[in-house]
């Protein structure tokens, strides 16, 4: 069994934590609870009351946000030779016992990177709050979008687990510090190629408040999706590779560009001279913009048909043939 690393982002959660530390089974051999500035001391409660000798507590003198937390964790666990992290919350929500099932298609070398999918059972969706429901359907199209993964759901589920190989390769300093941090992660996985697959879970709701914020999402992630989508887009058809989705993009926003401008040219003419525009200049227009329309469709075909599928791990280290 690989060496398995659980990294514990601690903000406000001391009176859960102990009791997610105690949940953790045999098959990890480190934690690393990260006291993130936390008001509540969570760091100095889980050394005080905690006597599980693979407990390491790494505290920040300022807040980080989830994802700062979630990041001197990965970096105190590469340092110590783990092969697989998971990220898990402090606050109870993800059940400890289910590490196992998370990290199994690492460990069997089909995935370099795996979550929590709270949506693949409709018994899972009606243990969750609706507005919590609503927030993160939202999200799980734009994430598909930004990132490149089509086939997941649930990008914000903050349960995890990334091989080594994965993580030494990311650019860690930077991720995004705050809630958009597992939206980020994916996004910097898919330009490692890195596999990525969900593993459907339950997940454990109490009288905790919810860490997805509705009004700081709508005001920070529309532009944060945005600027993610442009720079995947980027990296993948222009820079790294100059494919079939490429040129369906490039042809497809140009001959609907023109389309629209043609159609809006004749518009503005008729209104201006208080004639009908005749079929023929309605054809002129809508053609383009019908072909534009479908070669943008192939393009998305083409994307997610891209979506990686070869393990990092299985690249670097190859197993052996006889």
């Amino acid at each position: 069994m690989p060496k398995i690393a659980v990294v514990i982002p601690c903000y406000r959660v001391s009176a859960q934590v102990l009791d997610v530390i105690a949940g953790i089974g045999r098959s990890v051999a480190a934690i690393y609870a990260v006291d993130d500035a936390c008001p509540e001391r969570s760091g100095e409660r889980i050394e005080q009351a905690c006597t599980d000798a693979r407990v390491r507590v790494l505290r920040h003198e300022v807040n980080q946000g989830v994802g700062g937390a979630t990041i001197t964790g990965y970096r105190a666990a590469l340092a110590h030779g783990a092969e697989i992290v998971v990220k898990l919350d402090g606050d109870g929500q993800m059940d400890p016992a289910e590490i196992e099932r998370l990290v199994a298609p690492i460990v069997e070398r089909r995935a370099d990177y795996t979550k929590g999918n709270r949506f693949y059972e409709i018994e899972f969706l009606r243990a969750m709050p609706r507005l919590r429901l609503f927030g993160n359907s939202l999200l799980s199209f734009v994430s598909k979008l930004a990132s490149g993964y089509w086939d997941i759901m649930d990008p914000t589920n903050g349960f995890t687990a990334v091989h080594r190989e994965a993580l030494s390769q990311l650019p860690l300093d930077k991720i995004d510090r705050r809630y958009f941090f597992e939206s980020d992660m994916l996004f910097r996985l898919y330009t490692l190629r890195a596999v990525v697959r969900d593993v459907p879970m339950p997940a454990r709701y109490g009288g905790e408040p919810s860490s997805l914020r509705i009004r700081h999402v709508a005001a920070a992630f529309p532009l944060k999706y945005a600027r993610a989508t442009c720079k995947r887009l980027f990296y993948s058809y222009f820079l790294r590779d100059f494919n079939a989705g490429t040129l369906q993009f490039v042809l497809g926003s140009l001959i609907m560009l023109a389309g629209v401008i043609v159609g809006a040219a004749y518009w503005i003419h008729s209104a201006a001279a208080g004639v009908s525009t005749t079929s023929g200049q309605v054809m002129l227009a809508a053609l383009p913009i019908l072909v534009g329309a479908q070669l943008l469709i192939a393009a998305l075909n083409y994307d997610i048909a891209s979506v990686p599928r070869d393990p990092l791990q299985r690249v670097a280290h190859p197993v052996p043939t006889r």
